[in-house]
């Protein structure tokens, strides 16, 4: 079966950096995204690429803080955060749909999720 396993969240304060990571297993899939949903929020779309083109899609809150990136030998994908802010606090979590078009951005798109990873920035 299709698993995804999110890691490297923690406790961090403004302006640092995290590095995400999420190790898939089972399947291969056409896109990998980034969500994360804070307390009574909507769960929302942070990053996406492809796995063939590696084509990537970010939201217009993190860019240019932002880097999604996958390692194919590793079936991993990676989001890089730089200059975290407090209002990047939140549960981030791991996305994959099996065939699609371009980078989707609604979480209805994803098949599989990962339980996600805590990403507290303080201030």
């Amino acid at each position: 079966q299709a698993q995804l396993v999110e890691s490297g969240g923690g406790l961090v304060q403004a302006g640092d950096s995290l590095r995400l990571s999420c190790a898939t297993s089972g399947r291969t899939f056409y896109a990998m995204a980034w969500f994360r949903q804070a307390p009574g929020k909507e769960r929302e779309f942070v990053a996406g690429i492809t796995w063939t083109v590696g084509s990537t899609r970010y939201a217009d809150s993190v860019k240019g803080r932002c880097t999604i990136s996958r390692d194919n030998a590793k079936n991993t994908v990676y989001l890089q955060m730089n200059s975290l802010k407090p209002d990047d606090t939140a549960v981030y979590y791991c996305a994959a749909v099996s065939a699609g078009f371009g980078v989707p951005f609604l979480p209805a798109h994803y098949n599989y999720w990962g339980q996600g990873t805590q990403v507290t920035v303080s201030s």
